[in-house]
């Protein structure tokens, strides 16, 4: 990895969400099942799916799997703000992966039971990655809301958003047209239905 491309990969994500709308980025383990969380929250227009924070100038999958490029897997997410808070993605984020254990995958399902995921790596590390003042504010104080309630330190970074490169097109909406087994899983605002994260 040059310098140029560290530099490249380091700025601010500069893309600009649709008019009246903000974005929000989350890492939170693979992306696959976050991105489907997110797709089904009223007042979310638009999710994807991609790579940031890392050094390499437009990685791939297989570059970000190494380990060494410094991306994490992440979903940026359009909302518009009337309908949805940045607050109920926040609680959304936490809901859905256990942020005390680091570079590791770890789900919640129903009552607090969880089930260790199998992926590790920095890619899969939680993070909030922030596009404002106001966000990174409530991104810092949710943060301190949940190692209280969980009882344990919160090993979430907060950054601010950085670039983002999007991931192949394969892995955008992925659980929802079908995941590895073919069975597509609904992406209908409100709906409940466990995600299987794998498809």
């Amino acid at each position: 990895m040059s310098a140029s491309e560290a530099e490249i990969a380091q700025r601010p994500d500069d893309d600009v969400p649709a008019a009246g709308q903000q974005f929000a980025q989350f890492a939170a383990g693979c992306f696959w099942g976050v991105e489907l969380a997110f797709q089904r929250v009223a007042g979310v227009t638009k999710t994807e799916v991609g790579y940031s924070q890392g050094k390499l100038h437009n990685p791939t999958y297989e570059d970000v799997c190494t380990g060494k490029t410094g991306h994490a897997e992440i979903v940026r997410v359009q909302f518009d703000p009337n309908q949805c808070r940045y607050d109920d993605l926040l609680h959304l984020f936490w809901s859905r992966h256990d942020p005390t254990t680091l570079n590791r995958q770890v789900f919640f399902f129903f009552f607090f039971f969880n089930m260790q995921g199998g992926d590790v790596g920095t890619q899969y590390r939680s993070g909030i990655y922030f596009y404002s003042v106001g966000q990174e504010k409530a991104a810092r104080e949710s943060l301190e809301r949940r190692e209280k309630s969980l009882g344990r330190k919160v090993v979430t970074e907060i950054l601010p958003a950085k670039k983002v490169y999007r991931a192949e097109d394969y892995h955008q909406q992925y659980l929802e047209k079908g995941g590895r087994s073919g069975s597509k899983q609904s992406a209908s605002k409100g709906c409940s239905d466990p995600i299987r994260c794998y498809g």
